[in-house]
């Protein structure tokens, strides 16, 4: 009887019709991006215990994309449909995100005990140096909406040498005056918490419309567990102080910004104003069309292209290609001078959208997407 021998056989990924090998490979990296659970960490700082989660590994000499939430979500419920947006994938495949939780409002978070003291938003942005010296980064991109752009940019002011690049979606740099705290008062005999936020998050027109993701958000926010800690975290943001940013004085964020809002949004007016305030020559201006209140939740094609533009400003992502704003928009370009505060006269560059790319202009602009 012939001898019988062990054949090993190698079962190999069938590709599909007309894909290459490194179509493939790149399709494979970005299902095991979006697949990735991340890494969910805590750490005590002097102001209590905060949670964040790390997905990717770091790459050398790439700073960490650093996320900051607004109030009323949590670092899923602000950011995912932005990262897990396909033309994203691009990106965060070469760097390492840290998505920071603001205390209290991480998933299954207990409710604190009545009488806590909540931290200011300057003793949030001062928690963000233990969490880095815990993952041992040394430089960080940061995306901000809301009250987590304010947070970001008190952590840039604190500590420029360790800030690349800033994306600050819905920044409102002022703190509240009396009239707004007269009206935040009025408001409050009328309305519950849940409704303020919601009007802080969504144009009223949006509320209006009460659209699928209106509804998906308010029932996340009426029926949270922990509505008391986004209660604690709400009256913070609102007891914030002034970031006091003045153009060519020395209060000013010193890395490349890119601010966000949406058009007839909310914290439309407040966006532009601190656009006044900051460097022309560092910051851009990105006021997005038919987004509503929250860019990165109803556009999230639309803010992944300008992000991309960001970074390739800022020597990454040079091979990137612009697709998804160069087809079928028109791109514009604003290069704008203010004195003492105030728009001025500009100067506007439109390129049709048949070029395949983003025109280049001078630094400083503002770039308004329409489609």
């Amino acid at each position: 009887m012939a001898e019988l021998q062990e054949v090993q056989i190698t079962e190999e990924k069938p590709l599909l019709p007309g894909q290459t090998p490194e179509v493939a490979k790149e399709a494979e990296l970005a299902a095991r991006i979006l697949l990735d659970p991340g890494q969910t960490h805590s750490v005590e700082t002097p102001y209590g215990s905060v949670t964040f989660t790390v997905y990717g590994t770091p790459k050398p000499k790439r700073p960490a994309i650093l996320t900051y939430h607004d109030v009323g979500l949590n670092y899923k419920s602000c950011f995912q449909p932005l990262f897990q947006f396909g033309d994203m994938q691009e990106i965060i495949q070469n760097f390492v995100r840290v998505h920071v939780d603001a205390p209290g409002m991480e998933e299954g978070a207990p409710v604190f005990p009545l009488g806590y003291q909540y931290p200011s938003l300057d003793q949030l942005a001062d928690m963000i140096p233990c969490i880095l010296q815990y993952l041992n980064f040394s430089s960080v991109i940061g995306i901000g909406v809301g009250a987590g752009a304010y947070v970001l940019s008190r952590y840039a002011l604190s500590h420029p040498d360790t800030v690349e690049g800033l994306v600050l979606i819905n920044i409102d740099p002022n703190a509240k005056g009396w009239m707004d705290w007269a009206a935040h008062k009025l408001t409050g005999l009328t309305s519950s918490i849940a409704e303020m936020i919601l009007g802080h998050l969504f144009s009223q027109e949006e509320l209006s419309g009460n659209s699928e993701l209106i509804q998906k958000y308010r029932n996340i926010i009426t029926h949270a567990p922990n509505l008391a800690n986004i209660e604690l975290y709400w009256n913070s943001y609102n007891n914030r102080r002034d970031l006091n940013f003045e153009r060519g004085g020395d209060v000013t964020l010193k890395c490349p910004v890119m601010l966000v809002v949406g058009d007839q949004a909310p914290h439309e007016d407040a966006v532009v104003e601190c656009n006044s305030k900051l460097d022309p020559t560092q910051t851009s201006f990105l006021k997005m069309a038919d987004s509503g209140g929250q860019p990165q939740l109803t556009q999230p094609g639309k803010l992944t292209e300008a992000f991309k533009y960001f970074l390739q400003g800022m020597g990454y992502m040079a091979s990137s290609c612009m697709t998804r704003l160069s087809r079928s928009r028109t791109a514009s370009l604003t290069s704008a001078a203010s004195i003492d505060g105030n728009r001025s006269r500009s100067r506007t560059l439109s390129q049709s959208s048949e070029s395949g790319t983003l025109p280049s202009g001078p630094p400083g602009h503002t770039m308004e997407v329409s489609c």
